[in-house]
């Protein structure tokens, strides 16, 4: 489930629909949460499928560390992809802020941790990265880890709207992750290693 405080808004014709902070959102804040709606396809599940439905997953599915496509029921699926991306997936299902994110911007992920098939370009954003590799969570997961841990240093300091969608255990984690009591398990671990 994504973050309440959030819209769908049309951005352009080379970018279509994304997903518009409608409030502040500090760092350190919940922004998506893998719910009980979201949808997880095996690959023998996503074979069986008639092209109009693998076309919609290819679009809008990300694929988990166990090769499945999981299918964000809400407007989540809507995130668009950045190399300066506001928000990170963390390895306990569920994504966090990595700056503030101000009204009217995007949020966005960088989806060379979404385990994807092929490369594509991105937008130019003036980074140094210009495509979007299947292996860039193995290449980039210390730089995403860093910012993972500077976010989680206001997990407990900033209203989580999405706290009731967090399992108990999950939640003790965060905050012990957050008061250096265990370390953070690296983004890492949502590579799917058999791609």
């Amino acid at each position: 489930m994504i973050h309440p405080h959030t819209e769908i808004k049309y951005i352009g014709e080379e970018i279509g629909y994304g997903v518009i902070a409608t409030d502040f959102i500090p760092k350190g804040t919940i922004t998506w949460v893998l719910d009980k709606f979201d949808r997880e396809f095996t690959p023998a599940e996503f074979d069986e499928l008639e092209p109009i439905y693998k076309d919609i997953l290819d679009t809008y599915a990300y694929k988990n560390n166990q090769g499945n496509l999981v299918l964000c029921w809400d407007n989540a699926r809507f995130v668009n992809h950045s190399f300066r991306s506001n928000c990170l997936t963390t390895a306990y299902n569920f994504e966090l802020a990595v700056r503030d994110i101000h009204p009217g911007e995007q949020l966005t992920d960088d989806y060379g941790y979404l385990n994807i098939d092929r490369p594509f370009r991105g937008i130019d954003e003036g980074t140094k990265r210009k495509t979007v590799y299947p292996n860039d969570l193995l290449k980039y997961h210390k730089v995403w880890d860093a910012q993972l841990r500077s976010a989680f240093g206001n997990f407990s300091k900033v209203n989580q709207p999405l706290r009731s969608l967090i399992r108990e255990d999950v939640w003790r984690t965060a905050l012990q992750i957050e008061n250096g009591e265990i370390e953070m398990q690296s983004i890492l671990t949502n590579y799917h290693f058999n791609q």
